[in-house]
This record gives structure tokens, C-alpha cells and sequence, in this order.
């Protein structure tokens, strides 16, 4: 059980930290068959970025028109990406040794030479998932962890254009699409692990440990990071401020009612105080006590925490 102090939740794919509260939706993440025109018409959602809650975050000292880059907490910078409609947000987490880039983006445009202007020691990469919105900047690093599952697997090559032409169509832009990006041939490109990690691993980054929780549901290899000194928690798609998309084929809807139920076999659990989604913005949600949930209010939207935070430690994400 998460015995120690309250819990900040970092989201994958769009989190760094800032307080939020109430069920107000957001452009989430989009699957590869979601319509970026018929997101932002509905959602309205290039009115409200770059978000007041980043926005409320120190700023770090890196240049770039593409990326936001924020401090969340210390040693820890979040990579949002404001301008396209999934909003994209990957964080980097550094020790005195080493550090972690959870997940790398879109990858519309470079992200290392960013992360080498915030450290410049080794950086290892993990994904909260293998979508492609959490894979673009894979290729980049030559320190890849990833889950050992068919499904990772089938992911190591990119993904095509195809799959991904409503990401570069101009109505998924608030800001037109990143100088340089060849929208008619966008792609992810192929990447290699070059370890495997399981739940319950410990990586030890140097005055700083992160614990690897395999959280199955939204995808089968979903992860995510836990830094328990610091009460810090990076739960990726698992949980954040917005719809969760639960209707492409990898996704389980009951593995991810079952990480809001009673975990058999469970060792983490503590009070949540707010949450760092990566998506949008970069906390979440903030509450006394905080439920990581798997989507299941009745609007099919993720609220402010409530409850305890529970993970399954057998089930796999």
C-alpha cells in the first residue's frame, strides 16, 4: 500500500502541475479513428490553451516554438505540446545519476536537443503506452525500457501516415501546423527497446527511485511511474482530466474498473493529493483523497479524485 505521504498524479501524455477541479472535459487524447475538426468544433478547445493551469507553472530555460516546457515539481519538467489538439505532455524526471523521459510526444518535432538543454546526463526513456502519441520521439534516445507484450511489440515499427493524417489536418492546429513538419508524410518513426521492465521493477536514478506499476486497460503494456519519497504518481492514460477513449480494440474497460476496486494483491495505495495527467493540463484534479478511476461516471469523464488510489499489481494494463 502507498503508506507513506499524500500522492501527487502525474497523467500521461499531457501533465506537468496545476491545480484543477470539478469535471469540466478537454480535448483528450484521440484514438486513431477520432476526427480532429469534429473535436474542435465541439470542444472549443484552442480558446483555452495554453492552459492557466500550466500556465501557473515556473517556466524552464529552454527555447522552443513548439513545446511548453514547465518545472512540475522539483527535478521534474513537463513537455507539453499546446498546440495541437491531443496536447501532448511528457515528463522528464532527473536524478544525480541518471534521468527518466516518461514518454516522448507526438513527434512533430525534436524533443531531445530540449531535454539536453535541462540535463545532460544519461536519459532513459519508459512510455506509459506504446499509442503513437506517446511514442514520436522514441527514435531520438538510445535508452529504451518497454514492456515485454505482444502488443509493445507491434508498436516498434511506427506508425503511417494513414493512421495518423487527422493529426497533421489543419483543424488539429490552433497554431497551423510546426515550421519544417512534412504534413502529407507524418509518421512515427520505428524505434527499439533495448530493455525490458515489469511491474514492481525499481530504477534508481540517483536521490530519486521510481517504481514501474503495470496498470493494464487503456492499453495492454500501460505503466506507470511512482516516486514514493516524494509522493509523486505519473499514471499516463490511466487517469486524467477528460474523456478516455475505451472503444479501440486494445482497450479493457473491466482491468480499468478493476484498478478503482478492491486490489487483490494491491501494495500501493495513499491519499492523492492532486493529480499530473499527460494530457492538457498538468495536474489533473486535487482533492483530500483521490480514486484513481478507470471512467466510470456516467459522462464517460474523468472528475476530480475521490477516494483511495489503488493499484492492481497483477493486472496488466
Amino acid at each position: 500500500m502507498f503508506r507513506s505521504s499524500r500522492v501527487v498524479l502525474f497523467a500521461a501524455a499531457a501533465a506537468a502541475a496545476a491545480a484543477v477541479s470539478g469535471c469540466t472535459p478537454k480535448p483528450a487524447a484521440a484514438p486513431p479513428s477520432a476526427t480532429p475538426p469534429a473535436i474542435a468544433a465541439l470542444q472549443g478547445w484552442c480558446a483555452d490553451v495554453p492552459r492557466p493551469a500550466n500556465k501557473a507553472l515556473p517556466v524552464a530555460p529552454v527555447a522552443s516554438d513548439w513545446f511548453e516546457v514547465v518545472e512540475a515539481a522539483t527535478g521534474v519538467y513537463a513537455f507539453v505540446e499546446p498546440y495541437q489538439f491531443q496536447e501532448a505532455v511528457s515528463y522528464l524526471i532527473v536524478g544525480s545519476k541518471q534521468a527518466l523521459m516518461f514518454d516522448t510526444g507526438i513527434g512533430m518535432m525534436p524533443l531531445r536537443p530540449l531535454v539536453e538543454q535541462l540535463t545532460r546526463l544519461p536519459v532513459t526513456v519508459i512510455n506509459s503506452h506504446t499509442h503513437y502519441d506517446h511514442v514520436g520521439g522514441n527514435w531520438e534516445f538510445d535508452r529504451i525500457l518497454a514492456i515485454d507484450s505482444p502488443y509493445t511489440r507491434a508498436n516498434l515499427a511506427g506508425f503511417p501516415h494513414e493512421n495518423l493524417a487527422t493529426e497533421v489536418a489543419p483543424s488539429a492546429f490552433c497554431k497551423g501546423a510546426p515550421a519544417g513538419l512534412d504534413t502529407a508524410a507524418f509518421r512515427t518513426r520505428p524505434w527499439k527497446a533495448t530493455g525490458v521492465i515489469k511491474d514492481g521493477d525499481v530504477i534508481d536514478l540517483g536521490g530519486r527511485t521510481i517504481e514501474v506499476l503495470q496498470v493494464p486497460g487503456h492499453t495492454p503494456d500501460a505503466t506507470a511511474l511512482l516516486d514514493r519519497t516524494n509522493g509523486l504518481l505519473w499514471t499516463g492514460d490511466t487517469y486524467y482530466k477528460g474523456a478516455l477513449w475505451l472503444y479501440v480494440p486494445e482497450t479493457d474497460p473491466r482491468r480499468l474498473r478493476a484498478l478503482d476496486g478492491a486490489a487483490g494483491g494491491a501494495d500501493a495505495e495513499s491519499q492523492a493529493a492532486s493529480s499530473r495527467p499527460q494530457h492538457g493540463q498538468c495536474r489533473a484534479g486535487t482533492a483530500g483523497r483521490g480514486t484513481w478511476r478507470g471512467a466510470e461516471d456516467a459522462d464517460g469523464q474523468i472528475c476530480a479524485p475521490r477516494g483511495r488510489v489503488r493499484r492492481a499489481a497483477h493486472l496488466h494494463h
